[in-house]
């Protein structure tokens, strides 16, 4: 990732970008910390980190001027007036009110004009909705070790474990075989549980009868997976298997009509369509999917109020589901990479129903 090219998609009244947030620091470095100022001025870049870092960073980053931050206030005016620069942008979505008002209210930054609108996180917007082929192949890294996840969880479940313990096995699976960090909080839930999106696995015990909705991914070099499998434990009825099986309709419906051109709105309502029309409306609530890449949730989102359209080199999860409260709920969820005639599914994993 070239940084200094940040500043050809900002407006021209804005001489310099200040970045804080850890993903999008990453994103333009290719370094990982929990501290540090990335500065973009249309002449140079520079990062500021602290002691516990600066080793690493002057080893790591290759894309700009790296600097240990002992007076970053004084050293960051230096740096700017050096620059001629005026106007700062800042990360209106990212940067909290309190890290704004002591850059703002510091006297070595009050020559300087800080720009809170969305310029700067929609420039950012612009580079990270489209992955190169190093952050896709980083992507599939990533899914592959989910998937792989996954197949060891269907040899662990079984009627007597808990949504806990499922949890904790996928997570320590990733976690042992290359994943950096989890994508997010896995979700495992189970019976009455599942027709809850988001819910938080408990103690539940697995019963015959059961859907698993399971939601989890992995994270490689900066870069997330993301993927449901729902399954069932000993058998399914008929009104279990109708609902699963138009969850995976809409999906392949929306699946079909994904590729570069198409909007957002539609390729959500591909798959809403099939629920709608099935009965089932009113229990899908959620969009149909969201980008993926350095955060697990990014643009563009598969929505109803979405107005975006899908570009080449995005990658999109398509996840609809139908949840019906006090019964159970059922997701499935693949990732996507968008191309010019269609998508490519980065989701290898089985999607008919399984039984164990």
């Amino acid at each position: 990732m070239n940084i200094n090219s940040l500043m050809s998609v900002m407006p021209e009244n804005i001489d310099a970008a200040l970045i804080v947030t850890p993903c999008n620091r990453r994103y333009f470095t290719g370094f990982n910390s929990s501290d540090g100022f990335l500065l973009v001025t249309r002449k140079g870049s520079i990062f500021y980190t602290d002691s516990r870092y600066i080793e690493a960073a002057e080893k790591q980053i290759k894309y700009c001027e790296v600097a240990e931050g002992k007076q970053v206030f004084a050293q960051m005016k230096d740096y700017l007036n050096e620059k001629n620069v005026k106007t700062v942008a800042v990360e209106a979505n990212g940067m909290t009110l309190a890290q704004f008002s002591r850059l703002r209210n510091n006297e070595n930054m009050k020559d300087f004009e800080f720009i809170s609108d969305n310029s700067l996180d929609s420039a950012i917007s612009v580079f990270r909705r489209v992955k190169s082929e190093e952050e896709t192949g980083k992507i599939i890294e990533a899914q592959k070790i989910a998937e792989n996840a996954f197949l060891h969880i269907l040899n662990f479940i079984r009627k007597g474990r808990t949504e806990k313990e499922i949890q904790l096995e996928l997570d320590f699976f990733m976690l042992k075989n290359g994943a950096e960090a989890l994508s997010f909080d896995t979700i495992v839930v189970s019976g009455v549980n599942s027709s809850m999106p988001h819910g938080v696995p408990s103690e539940k015990i697995i019963e015959d009868g059961d859907f698993i909705t399971m939601d989890f991914g992995a994270v490689v070099d900066g870069y997330h997976s993301d993927m449901t499998r729902t399954v069932s434990v000993g058998f399914v009825t008929d009104e279990q298997q109708k609902v699963y099986d138009t969850v995976l309709k809409a999906q392949l419906a929306s699946l079909d009509v994904i590729r570069a051109g198409v909007s957002c709105f539609d390729a959500d309502k591909a798959a809403r369509d099939v629920i709608v029309n099935a009965g089932y409306g009113d229990f899908f609530g959620h969009g149909t999917g969201h980008g993926v890449g350095v955060e697990i949730h990014e643009l563009p989102n598969l929505s109803p109020r979405s107005a975006m359209i899908l570009e080449t080199g995005n990658i999109v999860t398509v996840e609809p589901g139908i949840y019906l409260p006090g019964k159970f709920g059922v997701r499935i969820e693949d990732m996507v990479l968008v191309t010019e005639n269609g998508s490519k599914n980065l989701t290898n994993a089985q999607k008919s129903l399984i039984v164990l």
